[in-house]
């Protein structure tokens, strides 16, 4: 089997590494990869919104199975492409319909239909510059923190958490009239702030059955003690360990059983991951966001922990076999530590050499933003490598990883000391 792995991130590499334990993969392509991806497989130069470059790729190269590893293919409607197109249709695509990627591709999509099928979730209202009025006076009903969010993608920027009301005003006006996040922002979820402990929750549903994943925890904040700017993740443990047997039948019995249903009763086509972000408000779990795919960095702790064959997991996926297929995940816990360029989330810069890789014992190397640049592999993202091991314990897990990012330098390299720290 050829498959073709869209994406170029650490989720991706922690897909790709997987994918090749598989005896079903005969040959992985990565578009566009990264300096990790390529050690392992081919790297593929094709933008993911050019579908008609992706079509003759993938019929040139007689792919027979498309993973799509980001969201905004899939928002796009990369699914739906294949599946309306006489030469493509019977090349599966692990990832929702268009329809069912508005879970994350519209903050307002999702809302309505968490409130439709009564699944847990913080109260809200939407509102668009016609309606601005309403919404500072729907601000003036609710109590700070003011949540606002941008109702399309906006590159995981879209959340405000705001304390002053005023500025909560000021920035409602910003992003509906003076499109602060652009079109992403047309449209404004205003909802009220749930205070508890978060968790992501991953479901892999062939749009009859599902599959409940690995939980994992990660930290978004760019500083220790999860302070300072949002960041696109600073590391993950895999599994939550304050999940219980008795908080996961709730979270299966109120939010994973009712979401299945009603993507069946909304008649739309689903057959991939389904992220679940949660919080916990006093042991009770509501909904904060549905994603159409997995996690990153969440992805570096979970797809390890997987013992089964991932290309067998993905055919069961396709076949709506899913109900069959013996799912097997490791006791073990995990732990992942981002390293990240200088400055980020904000200006940083790129192109330093990393050094110290080969050194690296007992623990997995998965490159975000790297590339080889005269045979050199450099940085050329925000967050540049993760560093997965494994522990009886998530602590001894992530002294692992902390044990050997001593071995790895590059120029402003910079990581969170604290990945767990509140679970501990």
């Amino acid at each position: 089997m050829t498959i073709l792995l869209l994406g170029s991130g650490g989720r991706e590499h922690a897909f790709a590494w997987k994918i090749l334990q598989s005896s079903l993969c005969s040959k992985l392509c990565v578009a566009p990869g990264n300096a990790g991806t390529a050690s392992i497989a081919e790297n593929v130069s094709l933008a993911l919104s050019d579908f008609q470059a992706i079509k003759e790729f993938v019929l040139s190269k007689q792919v027979t199975m498309v993973v799509v590893g980001p969201e905004d293919p899939l928002v796009l409607g990369l699914y739906d492409y294949f599946k309306k197109d006489a030469l493509l249709k019977k090349i599966p695509v692990i990832g929702p319909s268009q329809q069912g990627a508005m879970l994350e591709g519209s903050k307002d999509f999702a809302k309505a239909f968490l409130s439709k099928y009564a699944i847990p979730t913080a109260a809200y209202k939407t509102f668009t510059s016609e309606t601005l009025a309403e919404g500072f006076d729907f601000i003036e009903t609710l109590q700070p923190p003011y949540v606002l969010k941008a109702d399309g993608l906006a590159a995981g920027k879209g959340v405000l958490i705001l304390h002053d009301r005023n500025e909560a005003r000021q920035e409602l006006q910003n992003m509906l009239v003076h499109a602060k996040f652009g079109t992403a922002s047309s449209k404004v979820v205003i909802e009220e702030f749930l205070d508890g402990i978060e968790l992501s929750c991953f479901v892999l549903t062939d749009g009859k059955n599902y599959k409940i994943l690995p939980t994992a925890k990660d930290y978004k904040r760019i500083g220790e003690g999860d302070t300072g700017l949002n960041t696109g993740g600073m590391g993950a443990i895999s599994p939550v360990p304050f999940v219980d047997e008795v908080l996961m039948d709730k979270i299966e019995s109120q939010i994973i059983k009712p979401t299945i249903f009603g993507l069946q009763n909304e008649g739309i086509e689903y057959k991939g991951f389904i992220f679940i972000g949660l919080i916990i408000v006093n042991g009770e779990p509501k909904v904060i966001e549905y994603n159409v795919r997995m996690g990153d960095p969440e992805t570096e702790v979970v797809i390890p922990r997987i013992t089964s064959d991932l290309v067998a997991l993905f055919d069961a996926v396709v076949n709506e076999k899913l109900d069959l297929f013996p799912l097997e995940i490791d006791s073990r816990s995990a732990a992942t530590v981002m390293l990240v360029s200088g400055g980020y989330p904000e200006h940083f810069e790129k192109h330093y050499e990393i050094s110290g890789l080969e050194q690296v014992t007992d623990a997995l190397i998965f490159h975000a933003g790297t590339i080889i640049k005269d045979d050199k592999i450099v940085t050329n993202g925000g967050r540049v490598i993760a560093i997965t091991s494994f522990g009886n314990h998530f602590s001894e897990a992530t002294k692992k990883s902390y044990q050997n990012i001593a071995k790895l330098h590059f120029d402003k390299m910079y990581f969170r000391n604290d990945i767990g720290f509140d679970l501990l």
